[in-house]
């Protein structure tokens, strides 16, 4: 993709100039070379500022770095520590309390508790999947998943199980029990569902096996239903915000084996996602980026279509259409059919050859992400498109990667050119703000501060902000093995820290405290036992890798009452500041199997994701581990592990030779995990050969000079040489 359109002062490539022109700008109220002109009216006004809180980054860390080498493998005093830190800038004095002001959010960021996807928007199906996770079926979800042991005859057959049904409707019962409850008895008891008349309201009534007839222990939770003829075909159930749809079809083939004739239980479950443009995708060109805001443009104007063959059938996917009942006062209402949707842009280390200036320098990405998904989401706004996604004419844009508040105040900066581009007005672009930098979590207080009019989010992403903590304290000694940094006291104090600042700041009923991603994909037995500590932690929503673990997690949030477990939570002290500023370093010496076997793990995963990010251009998905153990991998991972072996080299732990040899054995793991794949290019024994190889390599033997950590440059220069020889 060489040609390019002169347009705005900008030189855009042919491609993207065609899909704004074409696809995203009509109906939008811009026009397609105005947009382009106030796009390079942002590059020139802001592209300095871009470049100079970049270059204030690695001023900071080569500071940091000499503060540390003067302290090699010394105790730090934590004082001191933080004097430092006060007067080099890194961390800023805390202003006085505020709360926050963001307004028009949507309830399902502002009121609603439950859990969120993230999901690459190059994959148009994954996209639309994610979008559509609003509604899951519970049946489905504890069938499919080992959260129902394979004992006792319920295994997962090829053909329905009915000893496995059983369970699931039991499991499913019990859970209907605790979380809504008749007035006595159980729900296994019921052997009907239907509707009284009472002053005028409609009031859930169930007949037991003894033909008693009980309500609701709270009939407050019936909320509404359909009908053909006296029967009912579906009621609506409501808790902790959260709706619960039961179906019944005494004709269905599960619903005939049913007492009450229910076929399912569908759950209100992905009640947000993030459609990804940053660590999901493989995103490293021109051709790359349109097919990404095209799949965004086609959400927002409800056309996206993905065709596949499931099971040898074809298959086309399109957008859930909204569910509709009447309430208990005989009243018409409407749920939305799909997610409420957020954008994640990319971070402001990232620049892009997509678009140029006259003189053929890139451009800041992320001022191109927010210009064209903000574009497309015109037509959302402009109520253009099929379907609706907010409510309150808000588009949310979640930013990572920044790195304290100054650099928060210039997104807001670019968010307000943004709106001024395209007509919008203030405070129309809400933010996210991932607290996954360590300079941002510190200083997180004064970081919501250059946001208050606009953010909607914050979340713990743990991943990433190991990667940066292993980064940023490279010089001061090596780490920890990987598993154990994680239960440091500053991994503690970090998540703690985020609820208590978004408290303290006023983001209840306004905007999501999140947690991070689930990274088993598989294991939803294990998620349903521990992801409970997430709602307990306060957090109104947290990541999970699939619909049906959102199906499945959903249940905790209709078992803890965030709002109040934040209420009790508000009442506790801050989190300490001193317990996040202590780097995770090395205790004691390791025994030469451990550090084998901490490099062995490392190096595969390196490997099984970047051979597939590099050869197919995929950015996230189930990587095999050591163990064949499917885990969700993305960037995040994969900066914590390039990270911790180019600390362990730094500091001698291991050795280059023993590193560059445990890759080429480790690539002969992933090369036999990967046997299946017919698109797979192995990497052994022709290692020279193999870009994907070499660009796990550079991660490593790099890493320790790599800008904070960022495993962007190496993936994007290895992909384009790639795609150049295909």
């Amino acid at each position: 993709m060489t040609n390019t359109v002169e347009v705005g002062g900008l030189k855009v490539k042919e491609a993207l100039y065609r899909l704004i022109r074409n696809e995203i700008a009509p109906g939008t109220g811009v026009e397609a070379d105005a947009f382009w002109a106030s796009l390079g009216k942002i590059v020139n006004d802001l592209g300095l500022r871009n470049r100079e809180l970049l270059e204030k980054r690695d001023s900071l860390q080569e500071q940091i770095d000499a503060w540390y080498l003067a302290r090699e493998r010394q105790p730090i005093n934590v004082d001191e520590y933080k004097a430092f830190l006060t007067k080099l800038g890194y961390l800023v004095p805390e202003g006085e309390n505020f709360q926050v002001a963001t307004a028009n959010v949507d309830a399902e960021i502002a009121k609603v508790s439950g859990p969120q996807l993230v999901v690459p928007l190059d994959n148009a199906r994954y996209a639309l999947n994610a979008a559509n996770a609003r509604w899951g079926s519970l049946y489905d979800a504890l069938y499919g998943t080992n959260v129902i042991p394979e004992e006792g005859g319920a295994e997962i057959r090829e053909t329905y199980n009915p000893v496995r049904g059983s369970k699931v409707v039991a499991k499913t019962e019990d859970l209907l029990d605790e979380v809504v409850g008749l007035e006595r008895s159980k729900f296994s008891d019921v052997r009907r569902f239907w509707l009284k008349d009472h002053g005028g309201i409609k009031q859930l009534v169930a007949t037991l096996s003894d033909g008693s007839e009980v309500g609701l222990a709270d009939p407050g939770k019936f909320v509404g239903f359909n009908k053909k003829g006296s029967e009912l075909t579906n009621f609506l159930l409501k808790n902790n915000e959260l709706h619960i749809e039961i179906q019944i079809d005494r004709d269905h083939p599960i619903g005939k084996a049913h007492p009450a004739g229910v076929k399912d239980v569908l759950l209100e479950a992905a009640i947000t996602t993030i459609e990804d443009c940053e660590d999901s995708v493989a995103a490293v060109d021109a051709t790359d980026k349109t097919k990404v805001y095209s799949h965004w443009n086609g959400i927002m104007k409800g056309t996206l279509e993905a065709r596949f063959e499931k099971n040898g059938r074809p298959m086309t996917r399109r957008l859930n259409p909204d569910k509709t009942f009447i309430n208990p006062k005989g009243e018409a209402i409407t749920l939305p059919g799909r997610s409420l949707l957020l954008v994640r842009n990319v971070g402001i280390h990232m620049y892009t050859d997509a678009v140029t200036t006259a003189d053929g320098q890139e451009i800041p990405e992320g001022f191109l992400d927010a210009m064209v998904t903000t574009l497309a989401a015109l037509h959302d706004l402009k109520r253009s498109g099929k379907y609706t996604n907010s409510q309150t004419r808000s588009v949310y844009i979640v930013k990572p990667k920044l790195h304290g508040p100054d650099e928060v105040a210039a997104t807001v900066e670019l968010f307000e050119k943004v709106e001024d581009a395209l007509g919008l007005k203030r405070n129309t672009l809400k933010i996210g703000i991932m607290d996954e930098e360590r300079r941002l979590t510190v200083n997180l207080k004064e970081a919501i501060r250059m946001a208050r009019d606009r953010v909607v989010f914050i979340n713990t992403g743990f991943l990433d902000r190991t990667g940066d903590e292993i980064h940023t304290s490279m010089e001061l000694g090596p780490m920890l093995p990987k598993m154990e940094i994680k239960n440091q006291p500053w991994m503690n104090a970090y998540e703690d820290w985020n609820v208590d600042i978004g408290i303290e700041t006023g983001l209840i009923g306004k905007a999501q405290i999140g947690k991070g991603m689930w990274t088993m994909p598989d294991e939803m037995r294990k998620m349903v036992e521990t992801k409970m500590a997430h709602p307990e932690a306060g957090a109104n929503t947290a990541w999970v890798p699939s619909p049906t673990a959102a199906t499945l997690h959903v249940l905790h949030y209709h078992k803890v009452s965030v709002a109040k477990r934040q209420a009790e939570l508000a009442r506790r002290g801050r989190a300490s500041l001193e317990d996040i500023l202590g780097p995770p370093l090395l205790d004691r010496k390791l025994t030469p199997e451990e550090i084998q076997r901490e490099l062995d793990n490392n190096t595969q995963g390196i490997l099984g994701y970047v051979v597939r990010w590099v050869d197919q251009g995929i950015g996230c998905s189930k990587v095999p581990d050591i163990n064949d153990v499917a885990l969700m991998e993305d960037r995040a991972t994969l900066r914590i592990s390039s990270q911790h072996i180019a600390n362990w080299l730094h500091h001698g732990i291991a050795g280059e030779q023993q590193v560059r040899e445990t890759f080429k054995r480790m690539a002969a793991v992933v090369d036999r995990q990967n046997k299946g794949d017919p698109n797979y290019r192995n990497m052994a024994p022709q290692f020279d050969k193999s870009l994907a190889f070499q660009a796990a390599l550079d991660l490593v033997f790099k890493g320790r000079k790599a800008a904070n950590g960022y495993t962007e440059p190496v993936l994007h220069a290895r992909r384009i040489q790639v795609k150049g020889g295909q």
